[in-house]
């Protein structure tokens, strides 16, 4: 099998993360949960996980970086703690409904759409410009759409936000690992990402930036101040209720450290010389719609595309037959399909780490050119 459904979820891990995540389950007791030493080792684990991730995404102290079970989860902390019923909210037209359904929850919150054309960067600042200076409360922004790997100019919405004194949650699913982020220059109040796509750790595990005060979305044990019975203040612990899934972050934090080693910068390119090769290959066969930006510096490693006269679903499947795994249909997402124009087809959707190899695009290629003949 080739796997092209890293965004997803990467199936390819460094090795040092399943050994890590197998001696934390024989190893590693709940950390914060007593003195002896496998809750030690535990912590120590888990505190060395944070100091990780805040070396790697600019953060000022390892316990603004808050364990969570996946970038959803992050996502419903950061939106409640920031969104109350009937505020006023802007968001890009490529969020995940991992945003918009949390926000639909919340009565009476109106959400205003920064409206932009696919891989249009500027278009984008200026919608975000436009809806901020009619006022908001809040702004949440995907740094790279799921669905067509479009990376939003995050810097320059970010600088947007901060002169008009706007809060910004980040969705950092697709960009974590794979484009630079620093979360000190951003000067947002939130981002959120899951562990197990571009920072190579299990599943059911993420991780929340966080600048300042949050509201925790569980009530219960953390080890501290047990006494009381609210949530502590401080961070981490406010946002973090029962047991860690200890044998996740010991795997996450191996898979951060493999990050680190390569470079986010070097994993970013290798991505997207693998994605222009694909989408250059399919340009180039009859019959197919292929979203590919001329701009190379607007799109990640994720591509999708359609075959004339073909359902997106049955095209998945006869790729899946041959021994490809991709994503087809919606993707969770959409309101981007509605602003790419593709809400009613969906699409095929490829998208690669840096584990696979150009050999792996070309067998892709032409096995599509397969499926493309009468």
């Amino acid at each position: 099998m080739i796997y092209l459904d890293s965004a997803a979820t990467t199936l390819q891990k460094p090795p040092a993360v399943a050994r890590a995540a197998a001696n934390a389950i024989n190893h590693l007791a709940s950390p914060g949960r007593g003195g002896h030493r496998p809750a030690m080792a535990a912590s120590e684990t888990a505190f060395a996980c944070r100091e990780e991730a805040a070396a790697l995404f600019h953060v000022t102290s390892p316990e603004q970086v808050v364990f969570t079970f996946n970038a959803t989860h992050g996502l419903n902390i950061a939106i409640k703690s920031l969104v109350k019923p009937k505020n006023r909210v802007v968001i890009s037209g490529y969020e995940h409904n991992a945003v918009t359904r949390p926000l639909h929850a919340i009565p009476g919150v109106e959400v205003r759409v920064a409206e932009g054309p696919l891989f249009d960067q500027a278009a984008m600042v200026e919608s975000f410009r436009r809806e901020l200076d009619r006022g908001v409360d809040a702004a949440v922004c995907t740094h790279v759409s799921n669905v067509f790997g479009f990376i939003l100019p995050l810097e320059e919405i970010a600088a947007l936000c901060r002169a008009k004194g706007v809060p910004l949650i980040v969705d950092a699913a697709q960009s974590a690992g794979c484009l630079p982020l620093d979360f000190q220059a951003l000067g947002v109040a939130f981002v959120a990402m899951p562990g197990h796509k571009g920072l190579f750790g299990p599943q059911g595990t993420g991780l929340l930036l966080c600048a300042g005060e949050a509201e925790p979305l569980l009530e219960g044990g953390t080890g501290s101040q047990s006494l009381s019975q609210t949530m502590p203040e401080f961070l981490p612990d406010r946002l973090e209720a029962g047991t860690h899934n200890i044998t996740g972050v010991a795997g996450l934090l191996e898979g951060i450290r493999f990050v680190r080693r390569q470079g986010v910068e070097e994993i970013g390119r290798r991505e997207s010389c693998l994605i222009r090769k694909m989408g250059e290959g399919l340009t180039a066969l009859p019959g197919l719609r292929v979203f590919l930006s001329e701009d190379p510096e607007a799109q990640g490693g994720v591509l999708s595309f359609l075959m004339e006269g073909r359902d997106c679903e049955e095209l998945g499947e006869a790729l899946g037959d041959r021994g490809f795994a991709l994503r087809a249909g919606l993707h969770c997402a959409p309101l981007a399909h509605r602003s790419a124009g593709t809400l009613e087809t969906g699409t095929v959707r490829a998208s690669v780490s840096p584990f696979n190899r150009e050999g792996e695009i070309c067998q892709f290629l032409r096995a599509m050119e397969g499926l493309n003949k009468p």
